[in-house]
């Protein structure tokens, strides 16, 4: 499995599932547009995630192909990837401010990814429940539209998964009033120094990692 970051909440994953032999599914997680300041992201999809309907959250136009697009909660088996989705809010006052997104949930490879999206306040015990035993989890740390870093430090300690890639953060580039990783890396204590522009993955190169956190460059 490989996953590549294209900035702000965007993730390609590319998957080879269980039973369809040779064949590639190319995942995307919220693609967003050019008024981001970043570049959009490009290329195949067979997939989009859309955890909401925000600009910087739903530009599946950017993509090619004619991909299966999911935009609400639910349980859904694509591809030879199963995925749930969950309503979650976007903000602390019930979704009242900016509403609510959907939290996406993915196996494949015997992978468990979890994407929380936009996740504006703390988990709920029935959420976690369902994110039980996620391996690579995707949180947002840049504050103002979501959790901010030490609240995704958190977060991420009550689901403990293996592998953390923090999103949603200020990057070169980015017009997004948000802050960078720095208070997440903080409060979490184990950012590393250096970046990795992409993650080529087998299931036993996470066995005995705990909260482990990878910074991603962003593909360009």
């Amino acid at each position: 499995m490989n996953i590549q970051y294209y900035g702000h909440s965007c993730f390609k994953i590319t998957t080879k599932p269980g039973g369809r032999a040779t064949d590639d599914v190319v995942i995307f997680f919220d693609p967003f547009d050019k008024e981001t300041g970043l570049r959009p992201p490009q290329g195949q999809a067979d997939v989009v995630l859309v955890s909401h309907d925000h600009h910087d959250h739903n530009n599946v136009s950017a993509l090619k192909g004619d991909p299966v697009v999911i935009n609400a909660a639910g349980e859904y088996s694509v591809k030879g990837v199963n995925l749930v989705g969950l309503e979650a809010l976007h903000d602390e006052n019930e979704g009242r401010d900016r509403g609510k997104v959907n939290i996406f949930i993915l196996e494949t490879e015997g992978f468990k990814i979890c994407h929380l999206s936009d996740l504006g306040t703390d988990l709920t015990p029935k959420q976690l429940e369902e994110i039980d035993g996620v391996d690579i989890l995707m949180i947002p740390v840049g504050g103002t539209y979501t959790v901010d870093g030490k609240k995704a430090s958190e977060i991420a300690r009550k689901i403990e998964p293996a592998m953390i890639i923090p999103m949603h953060y200020k990057l070169a580039g980015s017009k997004i009033d948000l802050t960078d990783e720095k208070p997440f890396c903080d409060a979490i204590g184990t950012c590393p120094k250096a970046r990795v522009s992409k993650l080529t993955l087998k299931k036993k190169d996470l066995e005995g990692k705990n909260l482990e956190v990878v910074l991603m460059d962003t593909e360009s």
